[in-house]
């Protein structure tokens, strides 16, 4: 019975591609990076679940934990005239485990 309670692979999909739109690179990812983590832009309807699975799938690493942030575009002016939005983006910070190894060039 216990071989039963094994995890199941899940294998990367289209779909799967379409949740994490791209790593973001940063000072605060690279010191994120120094502690196991790694940021990415997501999909706006992407939830923290999706964000896991999406990871486990293409990188083969289990997060160990994810939080999203919404960072709300600004309202910024050009030359003192026109003024626009700049668009809204959804993040995921993912923890990752002590011995993984993340390489984002290598999947990209």
């Amino acid at each position: 019975m216990a071989e039963n309670k094994a995890e199941k692979k899940i294998v990367a999909t289209a779909g799967i591609y379409d949740i994490l739109r791209r790593p973001i690179i940063s000072e605060k990812t690279a010191k994120l990076s120094e502690s196991n983590g790694i940021a990415f832009e997501i999909a706006a309807n992407a939830t923290k679940e999706d964000v896991a699975r999406a990871v486990q799938a293409i990188y083969n690493v289990k997060p160990t934990k994810v939080n999203i942030v919404v960072a709300k575009g600004k309202v910024k002016s050009f030359r003192g005239r026109a003024s626009g939005t700049q668009r809204t983006v959804k993040k995921a910070y993912v923890s990752l485990p002590a011995d993984a190894k993340l390489d984002l060039a290598a999947n990209a």
